[in-house]
């Protein structure tokens, strides 16, 4: 796997995969396919590198396979992988 910087202007991190944990503005995280109420116009995160961001947020790291060539790429590999390990 290689590491990659985010793609401007993507976001398909914070908005495809549910969160389980409490985001500032979402005390009880978020359902798939709801965008993060931290995730700025711009599509950067507005809590990145302060402690209060989830781990799972913070972990979660870009790669060419999760990534793919365009934000709706992103989206389509993250859903799929959100429905394959819902529960």
């Amino acid at each position: 796997m290689t590491n990659l910087n985010c793609r401007p202007d993507c976001g398909a991190c914070c908005t495809a995969p549910s969160i389980s944990s409490a985001i500032p503005g979402m005390p009880n995280g978020k359902p798939a396919g709801v965008r993060c109420v931290q995730l700025a116009d711009d599509h950067r995160c507005r809590i990145f590198g302060h402690p209060e961001r989830p781990l799972v947020c913070s972990g979660l790291q870009p790669q060419a396979e999760m990534c793919g060539a365009t934000r709706e790429e992103a989206m389509i590999y993250l859903t799929t992988l959100e429905r394959l390990t819902a529960v």
